[in-house]
């Protein structure tokens, strides 16, 4: 844009409450049409999606003045897209290690975890199929963000293996597996793994019909 007061539609779009798992994906990686390869099978209304993105003017040609709502979609959609292929490269790892160092995503809610910062993680990488997770590094477990304000973002946006690959690019923010685990106990006594499936057991045998013992009763007849 011209003025330089005026904000680019990626800073304005990872600025709204709720986009903070976005990382602001670079306009040269955007504009390299091999990075885009196949979004325009999955995206509607790409072409216009793209420019509004790269804050471009749309061909006259182009324009849907009735259907500014359905590009706006469409756009979030194709970022989100972007996002889970931006975040897999060293520029855009290297971003979300600083939002990661910096607690942005949250931090693990298991006890022993001890506050571990977690990454954002998909369980599908197709759109519409679930929202994002939060995965912890320390014991290897997904979580569903506290707020509700990420209930709207698509899991893919960041893709089944973004944590992975943050960690073996750089192995060095791994943290080590946590060496306390809980352990159950019971008037101060450890329980047997085995404890609870006898017990299930042991209440399954009892709540069996009882068979009958001995010869069934004929009534006299021989």
């Amino acid at each position: 844009m011209s003025s330089s007061e005026e904000v680019s539609w990626i800073a304005w779009f990872c600025g709204l409450r709720g986009n903070e798992f976005f990382c602001e994906v670079d306009e040269d990686y955007i504009q390299d049409k091999f990075n885009l390869t196949g979004l325009n099978e999955q995206v509607p209304h790409y072409r216009q999606a793209l420019d509004m993105i790269l804050d471009l003017e749309p061909d006259e040609e182009e324009d849907l003045p009735h259907q500014g709502d359905l590009v706006e979609q469409a756009a979030e959609m194709l970022y989100g897209l972007i996002h889970a292929r931006y975040i897999l490269t060293n520029r855009g790892i290297a971003q979300m290690i600083e939002k990661y160092q910096a607690g942005d995503f949250g931090h693990c809610p298991r006890v022993y975890c001890e506050n571990q910062p977690m990454l954002p993680i998909g369980l599908s990488d197709v759109p519409g199929e679930a929202m994002v997770k939060l995965y912890c590094p320390n014991c290897c477990d997904v979580y569903t963000p506290k707020s509700s304000r990420y209930n709207h973002i698509d899991g893919s946006y960041y893709g089944t293996g973004f944590p992975h690959m943050l960690f073996m690019v750089h192995p060095e923010y791994r943290p080590k597996r946590p060496g306390t685990q809980f352990v159950p106990r019971l008037y101060g006594f450890k329980i047997h793994p085995m404890a609870y499936q006898l017990q299930q057991q042991a209440a399954a045998d009892f709540n069996a019909p009882m068979r009958p013992v001995g010869p069934p009763f004929n009534n006299g007849k021989r």
